[in-house]
């Protein structure tokens, strides 16, 4: 798959799907030919142009003054000998300069895929199904060395990309960026893709043409963050779900993120993507080494959706790890909007047993067990079950639940501590702040220093306690503030900048340690909702709450951005009470049901309060979903109708061999006189003839051909499901 020509100086990393080509120019500079369809064999036709452009210098130490690094395609490229654009990396040495000119030394090519140390990554299960190219790059005066891997499996159209600087000089220097990636494309029209949003409206899709200049998408935050998911893809103007050239990038990382787009005076358009450079610093001693967490960048000929399919297969297949890897999800009845902190035993087990009638299969204690937690203001921090509070105990509710033959399952909020708390109170120096400034409160809490040892091991032995004591088989992990004041009382003045960074490398360590103990439990990440829904975490945590907006109209555009890089199978979904908690909407249970199957289904309401009608209906959902459960976490999903473009929604999920599918269409305000829709579906077999509702029709007839959406539905927020089976 990946190959070096030594006549053309070219590396070509190819399959069936996908081409990547990079060439070493002349005074051994990397840069950048080509991504996307795959090239049979490259000859060597597509050089650089030499062109003289003013005002821009000459490569060091070339004669050849049409040879310009501010106009070169560079594969990763740096700030300072003649490349004015956006850098990848920004590097402070000891005398002062942060000049430092990399350029190919050597390279290797491996079987299989290298995993990265203290950091999440795709894997492979045979070294035979991938390939990686590692380009040494050295500065010849400095003597600092930049690792570039590129990892290409041979069933997936994606390129995996990180970087690795190694200090092989006599003392230390000072990281202030590098970033995982930089891929430059030539004068070509492109449009920006990307998920931002806030809390209770994650992951809202914006599309826009990108202009000259500079434009830059990042979290600050201390997390991947609702405001901003590192995800983007640059498409043609004309590409759509079915149609045209779509490249995505997604970064396997949970913490602070940056992307550059940059369009230059020639139309030429370069992305970074990394580890976000603001106030981050680093000292890479001699001899040590500093990786880069890992891009996936993804390459489709065909549109969105299947840009998406690939994500999707890849990360349910090559990410996801252990036993909950392309296993099914439980339904779930999680008592937090029935019973905030107001709880007791007998509440509980009222739920519980009116969950077990209905057909769902775990229920989830969710905040308010622990401590003197009854409201959002104290005990986090203090994990040991509030005395009394279940009069029967946490390790007997959760045993007397699976006595009932349902799962249990419970919340923590492992990495924050609030003021009152008798953690803080014996350890104010574990939460970030900074000494002689006060820290900002969030929700009443702190965030723990996670950098600090001594802090995960204490937090650890506080969840390993009740582990070790209460069956638990499901955890609903949060983060409910982001980071002010980082600052850890453990580094140096000069390490400050390191804080940020540590705290992830942290907090994955605590996940390894957590997961491989306790292999069995399913843990679902949750920040405040999708706060935290990101590539890094789904290799500890294979789903994620999606959004603590339950409300089903708003979760159209939350699940439908969500899925255009995050497989189904990682989507929390639930049907809640109406009317909604966050919006205050009032939409059917039907619509609540269909809008909650596309995602881990469950439930977020008091089984106790529903009327016998609404308790029927809710078990027949129940039962329908898990029917088709494997059909809707595992099945090929098609986007069909946006919300972010009209009034209607569609989507439907495939299963692998064709043989049936379930179709969801969404229609949210009624309009008088309403237009005709015609809804085409996708991914059906051609020459199938398939059942839909007694009929039988061709698989080419309602790819091409499509049918008419009921004429005759009435009122707002209604919905229509259909289920096709091949004849």
């Amino acid at each position: 798959m990946i190959h070096f020509d030594e006549q053309t100086q070219t590396f070509h990393l190819k399959n069936s799907k996908i081409s990547y080509l990079l060439a070493i120019e002349e005074n051994n500079y990397l840069a950048h030919l080509y991504f996307g369809k795959a090239i049979k064999h490259y000859s060597g036709g597509y050089q650089y142009p030499r062109t003289d452009r003013s005002f821009s210098p000459n490569a060091p130490t070339s004669t050849d003054r049409l040879l310009s690094l501010d106009t070169l395609p560079m594969e990763y490229p740096g700030h300072g000998f003649g490349d004015f654009r956006e850098p990848a990396y920004n590097i402070k040495l000891p005398n002062g300069s942060r000049i430092n000119d990399f350029r190919y030394d050597s390279h290797e090519i491996q079987q299989g895929k290298p995993k990265l140390e203290g950091l999440p990554a795709l894997y492979t299960e045979s070294e035979s199904e991938a390939e990686t190219l590692v380009i040494d790059l050295k500065d010849p005066i400095t003597g600092l060395k930049l690792k570039l891997f590129y990892s290409i499996y041979e069933e997936y159209a994606a390129v995996i990309r990180s970087v690795q600087l190694v200090n092989e000089t006599s003392e230390t220097v000072e990281i202030n960026q590098l970033a995982s990636q930089s891929l430059d494309f030539p004068n070509r029209k492109l449009e920006l893709i990307h998920l931002n949003g806030t809390w209770g409206r994650e992951r809202q899709l914006t599309r826009e043409e990108v202009q000259t200049g500079i434009k830059i998408l990042d979290s600050k935050r201390g997390s991947s963050s609702h405001q901003q998911n590192p995800f983007v893809a640059l498409v043609e103007p004309h590409t759509t779900e079915f149609q045209g050239e779509a490249y995505g990038f997604n970064l396997v990382y949970s913490g602070n993120h940056e992307t550059t787009i940059e369009k230059d005076p020639f139309d030429q358009t370069r992305l970074v993507m990394g580890i976000n450079s603001f106030n981050f610093s680093w000292q890479l001693e001699q001899d040590a080494r500093f990786q880069t967490p890992e891009v996936v960048m993804v390459y489709s000929d065909k549109g969105l959706n299947e840009l998406s399919h690939t994500y999707h297969d890849l990360y349910n297949q090559r990410l996801v790890r252990g036993k909950h890897r392309l296993q099914e999800r439980p339904t779930l009845i999680n008592n937090w909007e029935a019973t905030y902190f107001d709880f007791n035993e007998e509440k509980i087990m009222n739920i519980v047993d009116e969950a077990k009638k209905l057909g769902i299969e775990m229920f989830v204690l969710d905040d308010g067990w622990f401590g003197n937690r009854e409201d959002d203001y104290t005990s986090l921090g203090d994990w040991v079950e509030t005395e009394g509070k279940l009069a029967c105990g946490l390790e007997k509710l959760a045993k007397n639940i699976k006595n009932e033959g349902m799962k249990f399952g419970i919340w923590f909020e492992p990495e924050m501590i609030s003021k009152d708390s008798d953690l803080f109170r014996a350890h104010p120096d574990w939460a970030l702040g900074v000494p002689g400034h006060g820290r900002s409160l969030s929700r009443s809490q702190y965030v723990l220093d996670f950098s600090r040892e001594d802090v995960r091991d204490n937090i650890y032995q506080q969840m390993k306690a009740i582990f070790d004591r209460v069956p638990i088989d499901y955890v609903k992990w949060d983060m409910n503030r982001n980071m002010t004041e980082v600052y850890s009382v453990l580094l140096a003045a000069d390490q400050q900048g390191e804080v940020a960074h540590r705290y992830m490398l942290g907090f994955y360590e605590f996940l390894e340690k957590l997961t491989t103990e306790y292999p069995d439990i399913l843990f679902e990440s949750c920040s405040g909702g999708g706060g935290r829904f990101d590539a890094g975490l789904l290799y500890y945590m294979p789903q994620t709450w999606t959004s603590d907006n339950t409300d089903a109209v708003a979760r159209l555009k939350i699940q439908y951005g969500t899925s255009m890089v995050y497989p189904i199978s990682s989507m929390g979904a639930h049907v809640s009470a109406v009317p909604n908690h966050q919006t205050g909407r009032n939409t059917s249970l039907e619509t609540r049901g269909n809008a909650a199957m596309a995602g881990v289904f469950g439930y977020e309401l008091d089984l106790t309060q529903l009327t016998a009608e609404e308790k029927d209906e809710i078990r027949d959902q129940a039962k329908f979903y898990k029917k088709h459960r494997q059909l809707f976490q595992y099945g090929t999903f098609y986007r069909l109708e946006s919300p972010f473009e009209g009034n209607d929604t569609a989507w439907m999920f495939v299963s692998k061999d064709q043989s049936e599918a379930m179709v969801f269409y969404f229609r949210v305000l009624a309009e008088a006189a309403h237009p005709l829709v015609t809804l085409k579906l996708a991914g059906l077999d051609e020459e199938a003839i398939y059942c839909m509702d007694e009929r039988e029709m061709g698989g080419d007839e309602l790819m091409n051909l499509g049918f008419y959406m009921d004429s005759e539905l009435h009122g707002d927020y209604v919905t229509q499901r259909f289920y096709l089976q091949k004849v």
